[in-house]
């Protein structure tokens, strides 16, 4: 194996902790202001013991965006948020994440699927595509509490 930049290494580490104590989600927020009510919120969160916080500090650092916040179970989260946000910072890690790879590939490829367009412009079956692809998602996240859309409802959300 080749030798490794400082750059690669970092990113690895980045890539590592989010397969640790990260998680990749797309959710889906109610907004009464667009014409369908719903838009995607793709968002990429670290979490790590108040107590031990600085490497959050060094990952929002090197990557440049996000906010830290502590929640009141004693637990700090980095999120990252948007879609040119998650899509760069997913790019960087892409070929270090090991567990959540599948995860990984999945956002990506609904960020593809999206591309500039908004959700409203999309085809009937991109649309589709995009509803499967974040059912995928939640079934390989980790299962906690009520989910607030199933797949039918998912795909009323999505116009069908």
């Amino acid at each position: 194996m080749g030798r490794q930049t400082k750059n690669q290494i970092d990113w690895a580490y980045i890539a590592g902790f989010l397969d640790g104590d990260g998680s990749l989600m797309v959710q889906i927020k109610n907004r009464r202001q667009t014409k369908k009510g719903w838009r995607l919120m793709f968002t990429i969160c670290f979490y790590q013991d108040i107590r031990h916080k600085k490497p959050l500090e060094w990952i929002k650092n090197k990557i440049g965006i996000g906010y830290l916040s502590e929640r009141s179970d004693g637990i700090a989260e980095l999120r990252i948020n948007g879609f040119e946000a998650v899509r760069r910072t997913l790019m960087a890690i892409k070929p270090y994440v090991k567990f959540k790879s599948i995860q990984l590939r999945i956002i990506l490829r609904i960020l593809s699927l999206i591309g500039n367009k908004k959700l409203t412009q999309l085809n009937k079956n991109t649309r589709l595509k995009i509803a499967d692809l974040i059912i995928d998602l939640r079934n390989q996240n980790y299962k906690s509490g009520k989910r607030k859309f199933n797949r039918i409802e998912l795909r009323k959300i999505l116009g069908f």
